[in-house]
């Protein structure tokens, strides 16, 4: 494995406060990050966020005015959290689809390359840059274009369930499973768009509990214990 994209959930980046980011949880997100990076592993990372504002509409704000705050939304977390990454010791970027002035640089997949090559941890923000695709849609669209091994997806969660396990105890965590079965029983891992997407490009998704101990390490690592989503 030489190239990963690792997906941060809004959600499990909160930790214990369940709103807004929690420093400790985002220190040891990075502290994982360095010791994978220090490995020679090309790191790229998409932190979601913004589904405060996707999809939301009302007499006032339009569906798409919505969907343009929540890429900035993201815009705004991945900036936090390179800073987070900076001070842990790490060479970052930030890639967005549209201009933002300064603050980060627009994306191509030549220049992603050359950041992964400087040894850099690469953030994807802004998603896909259009109204009505998610950061899911977003983070297989760039692991596609930059031709990542597999995406990470950290969650709140620490796998794929056949139901809601916070609803159903019962619910059972599915150790493998194929894209196409997520695909028929909607079992919405990532959006259908990026499930798609995924199958259509045979881009594996690792599925696993961001707040377990080392999570990001084992996985990488073998020691894998969340779902293994193949193509």
């Amino acid at each position: 494995m030489r190239r990963i994209l690792l997906k941060l959930s809004g959600e499990a980046l909160a930790g214990d406060k369940k709103t807004g980011f929690d420093e400790e949880t985002v220190k040891e997100v990075a502290s994982q990050v360095k010791e994978l990076t220090d490995a020679g592993l090309q790191v790229g990372i998409v932190i979601g966020g913004g589904n405060f504002w996707r999809g939301r509409s009302s007499e006032n704000i339009d569906r798409t005015k919505a969907d343009q705050i929540g890429m900035l939304a993201t815009v705004m977390n991945c900036i936090y959290v390179s800073e987070i990454f900076r001070s842990a010791g790490m060479m970052t970027n930030i890639l967005t689809p549209f201009e933002c002035g300064s603050f980060t640089k627009i994306f191509s997949k030549d220049r992603a390359n050359k950041y992964f090559e400087k040894g850099m941890v690469v953030f994807f923000a802004g998603g896909t840059g259009h109204p009505y695709f998610s950061t899911d849609t977003g983070v297989v669209l760039r692991a596609v274009e930059v031709e990542a091994d597999v995406i990470l997806l950290a969650k709140s969660i620490d796998g794929v369930y056949d139901d809601d396990p916070n609803q159903n105890p019962g619910a059972r965590k599915y150790d493998e499973i194929t894209i196409d079965e997520v695909i028929s029983r909607n079992l919405q891992v990532v959006d259908m768009t990026a499930s798609i997407l995924a199958r259509d490009n045979k881009m594996p998704m690792w599925v696993f509990g961001l707040n377990e101990k080392n999570s990001i390490v084992n996985a990488v690592k073998g020691r894998f214990t969340g779902t293994k989503v193949t193509v």
